[in-house]
C-alpha cells in the first residue's frame, strides 16, 4: 500500500508574463484604494483649515458687487393657470 502513495510535489506550471502583471496590478491597485480610504478618514492639515477661512472673505466681497436677482427670477416664472372644472 505504501508503495501506490506519490508523495511527490505536483507539477505547476510556471506563471506566464500576463499573470505576473495580472497580479501586481492587483496588488497596486489594492494598495491605491487603501490610500484613498486612508485619506478620507484621516482629517485634513492645518493650511487646509486657514484656506477656508479666507474663503469667507473673499465671498462675502463678492456679494457685494453683484447685484440682486430676485426681480430677474420674478420675471421668468409663468403666472399660473386656473383651469375651469365643469361638470
Amino acid at each position: 500500500m505504501s508503495g501506490d502513495l506519490d508523495l511527490s510535489p505536483p507539477e505547476v506550471p510556471e506563471p506566464t508574463f500576463f499573470e505576473s502583471v495580472l497580479r501586481y496590478g492587483l496588488f497596486l491597485g489594492a494598495i491605491f484604494q487603501l490610500i484613498c480610504i486612508l485619506a478620507i478618514i484621516i482629517p485634513t492639515s492645518k493650511s487646509h483649515e486657514q484656506e477656508e477661512t479666507a474663503e469667507p472673505v473673499n465671498t462675502k466681497a463678492s456679494e457685494q458687487s453683484k447685484k440682486p436677482k430676485a426681480p430677474i427670477q420674478q420675471i421668468r416664472q409663468k403666472p399660473k393657470k386656473e383651469s375651469k372644472k365643469k361638470r
